[in-house]
């Protein structure tokens, strides 16, 4: 093992014989994490809005590790629909998954709302998340060590509350707050679940992780008057991709790892460096907030959990 300071990929433990779901995984810190999970032994599933682009990541994903057990699956978080097939399909063709990553993202996006309705970046990041963890539950709870990895944000703390009387931003939207609340959900969502899988002395799971400000497509819709700061600021505070998924992957992969914890990069702010245990705001850790958000979002998605 690497100095736990300076954690790698590297420090990676085999993973033989487990599967792991990604969801978007062909490009950024998604891509980074299945190509480091197939290198080390895991049946990685693909889990993209675009087949097209998941087959092209699947294959420079076998060039670089040709022994890599790679699958693509179709999935529109945006869409329950496209949630609820894309989950029969993995319980289908997995009688049992060990990981669930949670990485698909849209961020600062102009407002739109997804096929059922939802704000955009609130039904993708957590509700589309929220749907397919329930669905997939039941292939991950009889399986000792298995985990469902949510991807956060430091965006958990700017200008970030559960807006419970307006979730969907019908009146007024700020693009920045709308990401702070889905990112803020994601971690809600971490720790509510931990709390139901321990209850129940399941063996499964839950984590958080960040990764930092990485280099990835999420920034494409970055407000204009925030362009000159990012073409200032990135090089010096930006790291990588393959960096900023080492997060992720010590979360999912780290045997000390325990329920309920939260991975970000151990650099100052932050921002960049190796993955470390951080901490996420108080109001995160809200447990009538967590709750709350849980029964609504329930009641949003029409997902009962097994636990």
């Amino acid at each position: 093992m690497g100095s736990q300071n300076k954690w790698t990929a590297a420090d990676v433990p085999d993973q033989s014989g487990r599967v792991a779901v990604i969801t978007g995984s062909n490009t950024g810190i998604g891509y980074h994490t299945a190509l480091v999970l197939a290198e080390h032994g895991a049946t990685v599933v693909l889990a993209v809005r675009d087949p097209e682009k998941g087959r092209a990541a699947a294959e420079r994903i076998a060039k670089a590790s040709p022994q890599a057990a790679v699958e693509v699956q179709r999935l529109d978080l945006s869409s329950l629909a496209s949630v609820r097939e894309a989950a029969e399909a993995l319980s289908a063709a997995h009688p049992r998954i060990d990981l669930l990553i949670n990485n698909a993202g849209v961020m600062y996006t102009p407002k739109q709302t997804t096929v059922d309705g939802f704000e955009l970046q609130f039904g993708t990041n957590h509700l589309g998340h929220f749907a397919l963890t329930g669905l997939l539950l039941p292939r991950m709870l009889p399986v000792q060590g298995s985990r469902v990895v949510t991807v956060s944000s430091m965006a958990h703390r700017i200008m970030a509350a559960i807006h419970f009387d307006d979730l969907q931003w019908e009146h007024g939207y700020n693009r920045i707050a709308a990401y702070g609340q889905s990112k803020l959900a994601n971690l809600m969502f971490t720790y509510e679940l931990q709390r139901r899988l321990a209850a129940k002395r399941k063996p499964t799971i839950a984590v958080a992780a960040h990764p930092g400000t990485a280099n990835t497509e999420l920034t494409r819709n970055l407000p204009p008057f925030l362009r000159p700061a990012e073409r200032l600021l990135w090089p010096m505070v930006v790291q990588g991709a393959a960096m900023g998924a080492l997060p992720t992957l010590r979360a999912a992969t780290d045997t000390e790892v325990a329920g309920g914890q939260y991975y970000g990069p151990n650099g100052l702010g932050e921002q960049r460096g190796h993955p470390k245990l951080v901490e996420a705001s108080k109001q995160a850790h809200d447990v009538e907030l967590q709750q709350r958000l849980w029964a609504v979002s329930q009641e949003l998605t029409g997902i009962t959990f097994p636990v």
